[in-house]
């Protein structure tokens, strides 16, 4: 029948059929059977992470009612914040298809270098984090000398770095071994008690809610000018006006508590600025496509090694900027920092969100949803007095979950040519 349509003239009658087409589309029903086209197609989205989350929730709720109330999830909020920030930068080299092995070792530096900056040399605290901020770009720069240069493959060059960062850390941190931050600075304070004020918090959703409505009612007006079916401005509205309330329900019910850390609400504001550069720009969209082809992104006009410098930049500032905030969360710089199991969930986060390890797909928002995930695992293992086993044995069976779902997920877009 669709072929029938398609080769016939564009009568009047015609194109009144096809006009019905595009509003059956932005129907519910076409919506829910485009929704399902899509799932069945491979493009699963964060549909996989969202449907977890929503299981660990139920588990540990059920287990122990202390889970989801509002003082341990505000606890939560404040423990996602660090090796948050350090996903995210993970995020951005998985989608240009390459790793960061070192982005622990680069957090643990970087909050040495603001303890013996500021507490040991007296420099202002605010000259003291941009310098170790700094230092997290000259890393990221020598990992895309190494990368564009001698073609030196990322996993070796970062896991040279991880050890060599490791050994730095320890050198500028002394006999001592740890330096305590000032009780009562702001940077301690941000990471620890700082939350937002009611008010504040219902604004700051409410923004978020009409951002979204925005982006979207743009992203529908494009489409109908090029002459393609969009989503109608009610239902586009009726969606955010859910959204909206959804959040501001959340917020309500952390506000009970202590309410919603700044330092949370610095993460999703990163989480927020990278998305928006990842969807929303010419860097953005050449970083994808380098993901997923680089010879035929070299050949459609991108700077191949530009973009690749800027993932390992990225990734390492943003690493930096994590070891940064850990300090200021455990008011401490010491030799501990940035190793453990801060690597592994960082990268775990990325891919459990949804960020493919295959390149050329991935969304800021992995980030976010991968590190709520890790975080609530722990949260509940610790609140039923588990041991830290268990914690690495869920959190690594959840990744191996993650990675089979990815590659069903890439053999599912392959088959119907979305690949």
């Amino acid at each position: 029948m669709m072929k029938t349509i398609q080769n016939e003239p564009a009568t009047p009658a015609l194109l009144d059929r096809r006009d019905e087409r595009v509003r059956h589309d932005d129907s519910f029903a076409g919506s829910v059977r485009a929704f399902w086209d899509r799932i069945r197609s491979g493009d699963l989205g964060s549909l996989p992470v969202i449907v977890g989350l929503a299981i660990i929730w139920t588990v540990f709720q059920a287990l122990n009612p202390v889970f989801l109330s509002s003082a341990n999830l505000v606890n939560m909020l404040f423990d996602c914040s660090t090796v948050g920030v350090i996903s995210l930068g993970i995020v951005c080299i998985l989608i240009v298809g390459e790793i960061d092995l070192s982005v622990g070792s680069v957090s643990g530096f970087a909050s040495a270098l603001t303890g013996v900056f500021w507490v040991n040399q007296g420099w202002p605290v605010v000259l003291a984090v941009l310098a170790a901020m700094i230092v997290g770009v000259l890393i990221g720069s020598l990992y895309a000398f190494l990368f564009n240069r001698f073609g030196m493959p990322s996993f070796v060059s970062t896991l040279s770095g991880l050890l060599a960062v490791l050994g730095l850390q320890l050198y500028i941190l002394g006999a001592t071994g740890s330096i305590n931050l000032p009780y009562g600075s702001w940077l301690v304070n941000f990471g620890q008690i700082m939350v937002m004020p009611d008010p504040v918090a219902y604004l700051l959703v409410a923004v978020a809610g009409f951002a979204f409505f925005f982006a979207s009612y743009r992203t529908a007006a494009r489409r109908r000018a090029a002459g393609l079916s969009s989503k109608s401005v009610g239902g586009l509205l009726l969606r955010a006006v859910i959204i909206t309330l959804a959040l501001e329900a959340v917020a309500f019910y952390l506000n009970q508590s202590r309410g919603i850390p700044w330092m949370f609400g610095l993460f999703v504001g990163l989480v927020a600025a990278m998305n928006y550069a990842l969807t929303r720009t010419k860097w953005g969209r050449s970083m994808h496509a380098v993901g997923g082809n680089r010879e035929a992104a070299r050949r459609s006009g991108i700077n191949v090694s530009r973009i690749y410098a800027s993932a390992f930049v990225m990734c390492a500032l943003l690493a930096a900027t994590g070891g940064v905030l850990s300090a200021a969360r455990l008011a401490t710089a010491s030799q501990q920092a940035g190793t453990g199991d801060v690597n592994l969930n960082a990268i775990a986060a990325a891919v459990i969100g949804g960020t493919s390890l295959f390149g050329g797909r991935g969304s800021a928002y992995s980030a976010l949803l991968g590190i709520i995930v890790i975080q609530s695992i722990a949260s509940g293992l610790t609140l039923l007095d588990l041991s830290s086993s268990l914690r690495y044995m869920i959190t690594g069976a959840v990744l191996a979950v993650a990675v089979i779902v990815d590659s069903l997920a890439r053999r599912s877009r392959i088959s119907h040519g979305r690949a």
